[in-house]
This record gives structure tokens, sequence and C-alpha cells, in this order.
């Protein structure tokens, strides 16, 4: 039984690092990788028995040969290997709850049970589609911008060229027609494995799983758009430096700055330091933040230094054709984008 126990508190603590350092790591993701860290060394400490070392008999173990000479545990991708670590931190957590149980430690298997649930939890966050902070354009859409087109068909040219985050931003449609619309973006961007953020209507983000939803500082809080749409991705436009270190304290995920030039594509635009505030976001901010407000080709060279992302509207919306500008603003950015600051 203590050789069965020790065998699985390592084999959770074995698969719980292997995710923990992947979401720190490679996803940059400091709450989650927190949370599985804390959860590790809840594995370690709650039970704790010199019997365990004592027990123990790696040498004479008959399962490892097994092991040794199986093919079955190749992996292929990122996704291969999370579900499989997770999943047998989630396995060896019922082995050490069930056993514990039979030999006189019902409260500590308990507890163990607790940490199982958790770990189901744990899984859906990591699972969860993570903001693209290495994509560096962000398309926003409107139809007013777009020479005639919809939506749907200005989406489907830039997901074409390689655009992976769009955003949906229509003030004036009514709701029914927006819903309709966001619905067919949503199964266009997903056949391209993109990244579909609504903006403003929560309602329409939730109804048709959206990636994310954007809020202005007018909108209602962080805190409060998380009670409502849970995991989703949330952004917040900012236009002070004081604005976007509290969006990173109300945990978003992504931050907008600007507006960094003059622009026609919105009403009421609230001014900005532009190009100052982007540099102090640029020196200051950990988390991906996407440059908006009057940004065309012409302009890049002068934001190049501070850019992570870049949101635009009218440049690519109302080409004439969509995926050559496209074309020409990668070649334009051509991997000089070099202050990527950390990731959601």
């Amino acid at each position: 039984m203590y050789r069965v126990i020790d065998a699985n508190i390592n084999r959770v603590s074995e698969g719980l690092r292997v995710v923990e350092d992947y979401m720190r790591f490679k996803k940059n993701n400091k709450k989650v990788a927190r949370e599985i860290r804390e959860m590790r060394h809840q594995v370690r400490k709650l039970f704790q028995d010199k019997l365990l070392i004592h027990m123990r008999d790696s040498e004479g173990d008959v399962g490892k040969d097994i092991s040794h000479n199986s093919r079955i545990d190749i992996k292929t991708s990122e996704s291969e290997l999370l579900t499989a670590n997770i999943k047998r931190a989630q396995e060896g957590l019922r082995v050490i709850e069930e056993h514990l149980k039979i030999m006189g430690f019902y409260d500590i298997s308990k507890s163990y049970e607790k940490l199982r649930y958790q770990s189901y939890d744990i899984e859906k966050k990591i699972n969860k589609k993570m903001y693209p902070a290495d994509e560096h354009i962000y398309l926003i859409l409107g139809e007013d911008f777009s020479n005639g087109r919809s939506n749907l068909e200005v989406a489907d040219l830039a997901l074409q060229s390689g655009v992976r985050i769009i955003q949906y931003r229509e003030k004036d449609k009514p709701k029914r027609e927006k819903l309709e619309e966001c619905k067919a973006i949503q199964t266009l961007v997903n056949q391209y494995n993109g990244f579909f953020i609504i903006n403003d209507d929560i309602d329409i983000a939730q109804v048709i799983q959206a990636d994310g939803i954007h809020l202005g500082q007018d909108d209602i809080s962080i805190e409060d758009a998380r009670k409502i749409v849970g995991d989703m991705c949330i952004g917040v436009s900012t236009h002070t430096i004081a604005e976007a270190r509290l969006a990173v304290l109300e945990s978003a995920d992504y931050i907008g700055v600007g507006p960094i030039f003059p622009t026609q594509t919105k009403k009421d635009v609230v001014s900005s330091k532009g190009i100052e505030f982007l540099k102090e976001v640029s020196e200051e901010i950990n988390i991906p933040y996407v440059a908006i407000g009057g940004i065309k080709r012409n302009r890049l060279e002068s934001i190049k230094p501070y850019i992570n992302q870049i949101a635009m509207i009218s440049e690519i919306c109302g080409a004439e054709d969509i995926k050559t500008i496209i074309k020409q603003i990668k070649g334009e950015l051509n991997h000089e984008l070099y202050n990527t600051n950390g990731c959601c």
C-alpha cells in the first residue's frame, strides 16, 4: 500500500510539474502556474510518512520494463503533452485517495479528493484558448470603412492572409443583426484557428462562445465582466499609464494603448499622449498591449521600437486589395517587433 502511495505521489507531482513549467515558461501564465505549484506542494505535504521511502523499491518494480519497452506514450503536439500530464495527475490522485481510505487515513483521502476536483478545473484553464501575444496584427472590423464589403468578407480575406486576431466592433447595428453576423464570423475564425474578440457586447460574446471581450473605460469593470464571462479573455482600452497599470492590477489579459495618432474611425475619441504613452507602456507593462489609433503603413517606422501588437481598421478594411496590403504591412514589420512583453 505504501509503495502504491509513494509511486503515485511522485507520479502526480511530476505530471503537475510538466504542466506548471509549460504554463510558466511557454505561456507566461503566472496565475495558473502559481495555482499548479501550490497544488503540487500540497500533494507532497498532505501525506508524509517515513514508510513511503522505506518501502520504495524502484529496482524491483515489475512495471519498469513494461514502461521502458512501451511506445504508447509518444507525443506529437503540445496539446498531447498537456493532456497526458494532467490526466496522469488526475489518475494518480484517485489512486492515492482510494488507497488511503482502506489504510485508515480517511480525512487525508478527502483532501486528495479535493485536489482531484481542483485538477479538473486546472485542466479547463490550461485548455483555454490563450491570447495570441505573438501575433502582430490585430484587425478591427467596421463596415463603414470597408469599401462596400461586409465584415464577413473582410474577415475571410484577412484570415486567408494570415491575420489571426479579429475584433468585431459595430456600435449602431441592431443587436439581432450583430449576433447573426458574429456567429458567421466566429465559425470562419475557428476554421483558421484564429482568435475572435467582441467589443462591448458581452451577451453576444457569450452566445457565440467568442474567445474574448474588449471593454472601454466607460464599460463595466474587468472584475464585474469576469463574473459574467469566466475564463474568457478580457481586453481593455487605456489612454494613460495610470489606466494601463490599473488594468494589469485588475488582471486584464491585454490592453489597448492609444490613440497613438489622430483617427476618424471612432466617435468621441479620448486623447492620449500618443507615442510617448506607447513608450511608457513598452517600458513598464508586462502583459500584451495593442497600439491603436490612426496606425498606417507610413507611420510604422516611428513606433517600431515600442510595438507589441498593432490594431488596424481602415488601413486594411478599406484597402482595394486586402491580401496585398496585409502582405505589405507584414513586410514593413519584418520581424522588427522585438518588444513582446509578457503573456496572459
